[in-house]
């Protein structure tokens, strides 16, 4: 089986890394994975208790910091109040033995103690790695602050423990930060539900006992527990936490809710549609909990860099402290700069901020209603070169109307056409009947001899007389439904697919942005002109089945493009699997679009499209500011301190200052907001 725990204290990504990796090793423990950025913990074993009995005890050896939550009971728990007496106490014994005037032996024991008391959580996981064959930054600093003790600079190597235990302090402090800003995104699952039984009593259930079918009573400031069907009431709800848009919903009897919208005024009355499981709010919040798994290229890059990046540290460390020696013939002056470079060369600012900056961006991604289930795809969508789109259902509406009926005989008049359409149509599900069976204003009579013809249309009897409505004449270049009295064409109704009031200016803003505009459609090709034309979209393909959009992406994909699919439909997931990025619909999609996807569009907007992409370019400009910031700091420092331009304690402020900085950059993803106008 498998359990998630709440995992606190890991200061670094590194030790979570490592922590893991010793986890795995357990022979009570089958499978072991650590989210630093979340702090969860995934454990796999066949005997829970004799598991968790190893793994506290791994963890205390390896991360005497760390605190796993189990059943709501802190274990292994170490007071950040404790640690903060112990920093503070250690910093005041170390400026005594500096400041007053005391023995040899009385300075060194001042001396050693202070230097305990600021690092000894610091050496005791350096130690307990190193007989474990893992070098890290913990392994880094204790052998900084031993080689300064060593060549006469025990000030600076207390300053450093010191620097670096006050920089961890301040770092936990902003991850925490972050973590509680993210973690709040996960926060709009419904907590209760109010079930209507079959005597009309109210009875208060968990939102996962729901079934299809049942009545449920939200009340002004509740939560929606799953998706349904408004019965009955005419309120307002607040769906910015699923859709990003901050003007509330109004809803009335026959309109669609999601789980997870909050009633603003009055008492809704919903007809569940789906089970807790399937509704949107759930949906939602597994995919922002789980957006992480896959990481991004830089992301991944950076990971496997710093498994071998301490020991090629202390490699290049030794190589400066040969050269520096070989120049100066001074050894204590070389040791001192090599030990400069083992403090520069931390990794935290990228192991901790690279990761932290995706996630912020998938959080504030998902706030704005567009779900992205891997954070690799942020970096896709940062770079498309060409956005494809269905037709029907994406950049329209789906919903047909009637733009003209002409009449092929004199002895009907337009209103005739359209009733005579209308029997016929009023037992046909095609979104064209349906559109023409609206517009009739009469009551419709029930036949007795109906035919649907599959693909064609339908034939029935009225008054005698046999009529055909639908579409003989397959060569029709508009979307237009016949009328046959007895094989004779007597009327034809004109209908239009209705576009999206904000697909047009989508497209104007993708093309604004240099990303090529792309139709695919199975409809005709006058229709898709028209709607190509009024969008002013780039390339436009009609008559196109499945196979033949997916071979269409595929013709795109090889002239070296970068390309996202937007479909809805259950016929465009072999595209939305084939580009680059697939992108669905969220209230209209179909399952297996929606599985087939990699981005989820929460209310149907391809205007969130914009969204996406700009959230993702800011997210990587953020990442590749604290890669190239970092690193210019430290190449600086590395060379100053070889050169013997600044020092030690200059080397740990710059790489506490840079990580700090590069942490709180990364939270910036959270904050872009694009108030692009839609409807």
């Amino acid at each position: 089986m498998i359990k998630k725990y709440k995992i606190n204290g890991l200061s670094c990504p590194n030790c979570a890394k490592n922590l893991e990796k010793e986890l795995r090793k357990l022979e009570t423990v089958n499978f072991a994975k650590i989210d630093f950025i979340k702090s969860n913990l995934e454990l796999s074993f066949d005997n829970e208790d004799v598991a968790i009995k190893d793994v506290l005890n791994l963890t205390a050896k390896i991360e005497p910091n760390a605190t796993i939550i189990l059943k709501n009971k802190k274990t292994n728990n170490k007071n950040l109040w404790f640690n903060l007496f112990c920093l503070l106490s250690g910093l005041l014994l170390g400026c005594l033995a500096f400041i007053l005037d005391v023995s040899l032996v009385l300075y060194w024991l001042m001396f050693v103690a202070s230097a305990l008391l600021m690092g000894y959580q610091t050496y005791y996981r350096a130690f307990n790695l190193l007989i474990k064959g893992i070098v890290n930054e913990n392994f880094l600093v204790t052998l900084s602050v031993i080689g300064a003790t060593l060549v006469g600079e025990h000030f600076d190597g207390l300053m450093v423990i010191a620097l670096y235990s006050v920089g961890k302090l301040l770092e936990n402090i902003a991850l925490s930060k972050s973590r509680k800003t993210i973690e709040s995104l996960t926060n709009i699952k419904p907590e209760f539900a109010v079930l209507l039984n079959d005597k009309q009593e109210e009875i208060t259930v968990q939102p996962c006992e729901i079934k299809v079918g049942d009545m449920l009573v939200v009340r002004a400031g509740e939560k929606v527990a799953v998706d349904g069907i408004v019965e009955s009431g005419n309120v307002s709800l607040d769906t910015q936490s699923l859709t990003g848009e901050s003007l509330p919903q109004l809803v009335t009897k026959g309109d669609s809710v999601l789980s997870g919208a909050i009633v603003l005024d009055g008492v809704l009355h919903i007809k569940a549609t789906k089970e807790y499981q399937r509704s949107a709010v759930n949906k939602i919040v597994d995919l922002i909990e789980n957006a992480s798994n896959k990481k991004a290229k830089t992301e991944t890059i950076i990971a496997k860099i710093s498994k071998w990046y301490s020991l090629g540290v202390i490699v290049l460390s030794f190589i400066v402290w040969g050269l520096v020696w070989a120049i100066t013939q001074n050894f204590n002056t070389a040791m001192y700069r090599g030990l400069i470079f083992l403090v520069v060369s931390c990794p935290c600012a990228f192991a901790i901020s690279v990761p932290l900056a995706y996630f912020s961006g998938l959080g504030n991604a998902s706030r704005s209603g567009i779900l992205i289930k891997w954070s690799n795809y942020l970096d896709v969508l940062a770079r498309i070169d060409v956005v494809a789109f269905d037709k029907t259902g994406t950049l329209t509406t789906g919903e047909f109307e009637i733009v003209d009926v002409i009449v092929k005989n004199k002895n009907y008049t337009t209103e005739d056409i359209l009733y005579l359409a209308s029997l016929g149509e009023q037992y046909s599900n095609h979104p064209l009947a349906k559109a023409i069976v609206s517009s009739c204003d009469k009551k419709l009579e029930k036949l007795q001899e109906v035919k649907e013809i599959a693909g064609r249309g339908v034939e029935y009897q009225y008054q005698g007389i046999n009529y055909f409505v639908g579409r003989k004449n397959q060569e029709q270049k508009a979307t237009v439904v016949e009328l046959y009295c007895e094989d004779a064409l007597i009327g034809e109704v004109f209908l239009q697919d209705t576009v999206k009031q904000v697909s047009l200016q989508t497209i104007s803003q993708l093309n604004a942005l240099g990303v090529k505009t792309v139709m695919l459609s199975g409809d005709n090709q006058e229709t898709v002109q028209k709607v190509a034309e009024q969008l002013k979209i780039q390339e436009a393909y009609s008559k196109l089945l499945p196979e033949e959009k997916f071979t269409q992406i595929g013709k795109i994909k090889s002239t070296g493009a970068t390309v996202a699919y937007v479909g809805d439909g259950i016929n465009d997931a072999p595209s939305l699997t084939l580009a680059d990025v697939g992108i669905s619909m969220g209230l209209n999609g179909s399952s297996v679009s929606l599985d087939a996807s990699d981005v989820v569009i929460a209310n149907d907007n391809p205007g969130k499209i914009i969204d996406g992409i700009r959230i993702s370019k800011h997210t990587r400009k953020i990442v590749w500011q604290n890669i190239i910031l970092s690193a210019i700091i430290k190449i600086l420092f590395l060379t100053t301190g070889a050169l013997g331009f600044t020092g030690m304690l200059s080397a740990v402020i710059a790489d506490v200052g840079v990580t700090l900085f590069a942490i709180l950059n990364s939270l910036r993803a959270l904050k872009i907001n694009q108030n692009i106008n839609r409807n």
